[in-house]
């Protein structure tokens, strides 16, 4: 696919880059900048998640997005051969980096490469892409699940339905995300992606008791630090079931690595002090949540339930 233009992503700004990227394949005169105002008010925020990359096409533009999990490599190709901008979720540990959560922008493949518009790295060879081997492409992407948001005109939301298959219904896609992620975990037990890709799915399915299970078997094998800067469904399993400590448990260990810039790790220090009639303190943490990022929608619901 032709027609992208490149930006260059500022300080920790993957995600209002790669947006603005794949929105330019249509387009968008905006840059990074003016995503980031709406993503990151805040310039520490560690995170962008897909839900806010969907609201804001969906809000901000005339195009509109979806975003699903357990994509594949052939649902990639084909979306690109039917000229679809898709932006993938990845693993990412630049030379000299520790393990980051990233969004690339996926613009074209071949038989043994994926080409890429890496808002860190760059455009590759003669603006074409930054050409990546098929197998490193999936491995990075299983560290998100394998999620993806595909961008698209309004008149084409047919069709791309059509080219989901059974990923176009949420529930089905994250049905595959956790069959895939099964696998791959007996395939290796000490895969702790796939331990913890099956309790996301699951917490997708609303089967918090499962996920939680497959969350303490992720938490028992080898996890990137930064997890839960990006990923938040051991927070959902475990408060779902009432495994109020384990959530706080997390919350901290957040609030020690760089968290204190996440508002979801706020939101759920809030929904846990609520559950237990803390409303002072959960006041304050939705607070803080909200002092992050203003447009967290939940968090700001969550202040209005208590009054």
């Amino acid at each position: 696919m032709y027609g992208f233009r490149h930006e260059q992503q500022t300080w920790n700004n993957c995600g209002p880059a790669s947006i603005t990227i794949a929105l330019s394949y249509y387009g968008w005169p905006e840059d990074q900048e003016f995503a980031r105002r709406i993503f990151r008010p805040d310039r520490e925020d560690k995170n962008v998640t897909p839900d806010e990359m969907v609201a804001f096409v969906n809000a901000e533009t005339n195009i509109r997005a979806l975003w699903r999990m357990g994509g594949d490599l052939d649902t990639l190709r084909l979306l690109i051969a039917n000229e679809f901008p898709v932006i993938i979720g990845t693993g990412y540990m630049p030379e000299g980096y520790d393990w980051l959560g990233h969004y690339q922008t996926v613009v074209g493949f071949d038989p043994g490469s994926f080409y890429i518009y890496d808002s860190f790295i760059g455009t590759g060879e003669n603006g074409e892409g930054y050409a990546r081997p098929v197998a490193e492409v999936d491995r990075e992407w299983q560290h998100f699940n394998r999620r993806f948001i595909v961008l698209y005109p309004p008149d084409r939301e047919a069709q791309l339905l059509s080219l989901l298959g059974d990923l176009a219904d949420p529930m089905a896609a994250a049905t595959a995300a956790f069959e895939t992620a099964q696998q791959e975990a007996r395939t290796n037990p000490r895969n702790g992606f796939a331990w913890f890709n099956m309790g996301t799915s699951l917490v997708a399915l609303g089967q918090y008791q499962q996920a939680a299970l497959a969350f303490d078997q992720a938490r028992q094998v080898n996890l990137p630090w930064r997890m839960l800067w990006y990923q938040f469904g051991p927070y959902e399993a475990y408060y779902n079931i009432g495994r109020y400590g384990d959530v706080m448990a997390l919350v901290q260990s957040n609030l020690n690595n760089g968290g204190q810039y996440v508002e979801e790790t706020f939101y759920w220090q809030g929904m846990v002090y609520a559950a237990q009639g803390q409303t002072a303190d959960a006041r304050n943490a939705f607070r803080r949540a909200l002092s992050i990022n203003p447009n967290t929608a939940f968090a700001q619901e969550a202040l209005n339930r208590l009054g």
